[in-house]
Order: structure tokens, then sequence, then C-alpha cells
């Protein structure tokens, strides 16, 4: 009878066990999928409902992005948003790609507030994007300017002939498939280039001069294609202040009355995933966090192809030579 007693009360002490277990596992799982969520994204609708300032992020190499156009269209009719600050780190991009994001945010400016910062880098197409802003500000040891733009490609034919090979072509005009690897560039092709680098260098320049209001002379001293730090940027008029979020922020409540306690949100396009159920995106998720411990593990491999290297058309895009890609880490390309 006793060892009837004992055996109950054993298999009521494991059953409250079990029962723990159960319950600290069901907590913990939903521990992690909120986490999941909120990395995700998740519930950023919920921030977003209410009045607040708009945060984009304008970084790496800038393209044709209809995803990101679409975002911006939808911050011009969303009501909510009381401004935008554009948070920039770009080297730059395509001249289409900086063109299209220009107009954008010029029409987003049409109807709100828009200020930008500028973080480590701010260069090129990514400057064309600064100067679509009502206010630039940027640190004192930003890189920004870059103005210009380039073409750039490549020819082979010493290897070719060191080889014996020789490439023929049939072509229906003289400037056709012209320039190319495998031949010197006529003098009449790169006469073709370089009007078509002028035609746009030139709208580059009268967008800086138009929307920073400097003098002609000054404006083509400034746009050579040098960069410059945020602090001798401030001094040519590139910029309007020194500093980073706050500064911003000071400066939307001065003159636009935006109080700095407003929430500040960040937006981002959405992309095609992000349509998916949850059940997908929580799966999503943690494939990109493990996409990401796996490339910290790869450290710089993804070195080996240098951004922006496919950008085809014209390029604004500043890149300064790093050992690998071949230099000595001394030059840069404009």
């Amino acid at each position: 009878m006793s060892l009837d007693a004992d055996a109950i009360v054993d298999r009521r002490r494991l059953r409250r066990k079990v029962t723990f277990w159960r319950v600290a596992a069901f907590v913990v799982a939903i521990a992690a999928v909120i986490g999941a969520l909120a990395w995700s994204g998740g519930f950023g609708s919920f921030s977003k409902r209410a009045a607040h300032v708009a945060r984009v992020d304008i970084s790496g190499v800038i393209v044709d992005d209809r995803d990101r156009l679409a975002l911006l269209k939808s911050l011009t009719e969303n009501r909510n948003v009381r401004a935008v600050l554009l948070d920039i780190d770009s080297p730059g991009g395509s001249t289409v790609g900086g063109e299209a994001l220009y107009q954008a945010l010029r029409d987003l400016a049409d109807e709100k507030p828009v200020v930008a910062t500028i973080g480590t880098l701010g260069a090129s197409a990514g400057y064309m994007t600064a100067i679509a802003a009502d206010h630039i500000v940027a640190r004192r040891t930003s890189l920004t300017g870059a103005i210009g733009v380039y073409i750039q490609y490549g020819n082979i034919k010493g290897l070719l002939d060191t080889l014996g090979v020789e490439v023929d072509v049939v072509r229906s005009g003289p400037l056709k498939a012209e320039p190319n690897f495998f031949s010197q560039t006529p003098d009449a092709a790169r006469d073709n280039l370089q009007a078509v680098i002028d035609d746009s260098y030139d709208w580059f320049v009268e967008l800086v001069g138009t929307r920073r209001g400097i003098d002609p002379e000054t404006l083509r001293t400034v746009t050579q294609g040098g960069i410059y730090s945020g602090e001798r940027a401030q001094a040519l008029g590139l910029v309007d202040a020194i500093g980073g979020q706050a500064e911003a922020r000071a400066w939307l409540a001065e003159t636009h009355q935006i109080s700095a306690d407003l929430p500040l949100v960040t937006w981002a396009p959405s992309r095609d995933l992000d349509e998916l159920p949850f059940g997908a995106r929580l799966a999503r998720a943690a494939g990109a966090g493990f996409a990401d411990a796996l490339a910290a593990g790869l450290g710089g491999a993804k070195a080996l192809v240098p951004e922006g290297v496919t950008l085809d058309g014209l390029v604004s895009v500043w890149h300064a030579q790093t050992a690998a890609d071949g230099s000595n880490g001394s030059g840069g390309q404009e």
C-alpha cells in the first residue's frame, strides 16, 4: 500500500515537471516568433499609423529601383508622414538611377519637408540624391562631392595579338558596337562618347547650381570630380550644416515646427517576398539570419566582385581603389 502511495506521488511530481517544461517551451517559442517578426519588420506597420517622421535609407550603389520609387510615392500620399529624413551612405551609381531617384525626391519635397544626412559617403549620384532634399547635414569627416559622369571599358587587343587571335566584325555603321574589347577605339567613337558624357555632366552641374545656389564661377571649380570632406563641402556651399540625425531633426523643428519628439520610423521598399504568408516570412527571417552569419564567416569574400562593377550605361560613382582591386589604395575613379 505504501509503495502505491509513493508511486502516485512520484507520478504527480513527474506530471508537474512535464507541464512546467511544456509551458516553458511554449513561452520560448512565442518569444522566438515575436523576436523574428520584430527583426524582419513585421510590426513596423503599427508605428506608421500615427504621425511620424519617415526615415529612408539610401545606401550602396544606386540603380533604377522601381520598389524604392514606389515607396517614395507612398510617402508623398501618406498623411501620417509629416517629414522625411534621408540617411545617405552611397558612392553613387548609374546616372539613370540617380536621375529617377532625384526626381522622385523632388516630387516628394513638393508635398512635405525632406532633409538629408550624409554618413560615411555621399558622392556622385549619392550627392545628387542629397541635393534633392531641402537641407543637407554631413559629418565633418564625411566624403561628398565627386560631381561628374564617366563611362569605362576595357581593351584586350594586345593580349589577342600575343595569342594570335583576330576578331572580325560586320557592322551597319562606323560607330556601331564601338567601343569594343577587341580593337582600338576610333576617334569618332571616342568623340561620340564624350558628347554623351558632356550632356549628362552639364545636366548634373546645372542641378547642383540650381539647388545649391552657387555662382557659375565657383560652380565649375567644385564640379571637377573631386571629393570633399563634410567641413570643406559646407564652406563651398555643397552642404548646409555639420552633424547628424539630431541636427536634421532640429532643422525640421525650427523651420517646419515638426517636433523632435515625433517618432522616427524607418520605411523600406516592399519587395515581392514581403507579401508572403506569416510562415514563409518567418522562414525567410531565419534564412536571412543564417545568410548573415555565413557572410560574416566568409569575411571579405564579397570583395572578389567589386560593388557596382556590373553597372550598365553612364556611371556617376566614386570608388576608392584598394589592394583587392590590384592597386596600392591611393587612386580613385570619378
